[in-house]
């Protein structure tokens, strides 16, 4: 009998999970590694390398967060190709057969044992760990505010994106909101609320199964990903981000204590 244990090498990683800060930072399209258990799905290394395999950027810049915020952080550890933690087993793009204008070979017919080995190895492992952490955090009172972590190309479908900075939430909008105006108060950033994608186009998973069930504030941050294209750009990022969720978090607090 093939045993339901999971893998090490596919586990998330946690970082300063003994963190005395309020926030916890979610990278899903953290890593572009292809384990040799599912190969290269039939691409290229530079596709390997492309935006279509993770978010470049996106784990450096979570870490200058959470250095900044002393917030958790958790990343996922394998490219979203094999398995988009940001997912439900049941969606399309958990193992898309094709992202943007790329064919995914190795993705184009997966059988539904497939299905289920990746989702035992890769997601039911990830949502597990996520939960432990928001739940030890919540019995500890610390209240966590759920901030999830990508970056965007600046060219799809070859039209370019002039927003710099998204803002999506769930089904509360209060804290991207409070992000936004502090956004654009006191950065340059062109800081857009539901872009360059929304709720709509399925990909707030995280938020809606991991924070709104608990009533918690969420939000998901996307990067244009030529803004945090070397590690000084990703530090840069944080120095400016991190104050800018501050200002969120002391609003919804305001709220919360108006209300």
């Amino acid at each position: 009998m093939r045993s339901s244990a999971p893998e090490a090498e596919f586990l998330p990683t946690i970082e300063n999970a003994e963190a005395k800060g309020r926030v916890v930072l979610v990278c899903e399209h953290a890593s572009n590694a292809f384990p040799a258990r599912w190969g290269d799905l039939g691409l290229t290394e530079a596709q390997r390398q492309a935006h279509i395999a993770w978010d470049p950027g996106a784990l450096k810049l979570a870490q200058g967060l959470m250095r900044r915020l002393d917030a958790v952080l958790i990343h996922a550890p394998v490219s979203r190709l094999i398995y988009d933690c940001n997912r439900a087993p049941d969606m399309a793009g958990a193992m898309p057969a094709r992202s943007e204008v790329h064919d995914i070979p190795g993705n184009s017919a997966i059988s539904p044992a497939e299905r289920l080995a990746r989702t035992e190895a890769i997601y039911l492992p990830w949502a597990s760990a996520l939960h432990g952490v928001i739940a030890r955090r919540i019995a500890l009172g610390l209240a966590p505010a759920i901030v999830t972590l990508h970056s965007f190309t600046p060219l799809y479908f070859g039209k370019p994106r002039t927003v710099e900075f998204g803002i999506i939430h769930d089904a509360d909008p209060s804290f991207a909101m409070a992000i936004q105006d502090a956004a654009r108060s006191k950065t340059r950033l062109r800081a857009e609320i539901n872009q360059p994608y929304s709720a709509a186009d399925d990909v707030t998973h995280t938020l809606r199964v991991q924070a709104t069930p608990y009533g918690l504030p969420n939000a998901m941050l996307e990067l244009r990903n030529d803004l945090i294209a070397t590690d000084a750009a990703c530090e840069a990022m944080a120095e400016t981000l991190a104050p800018v969720i501050n200002m969120g978090l002391e609003e919804i607090q305001r709220q919360a204590k108006a209300s």
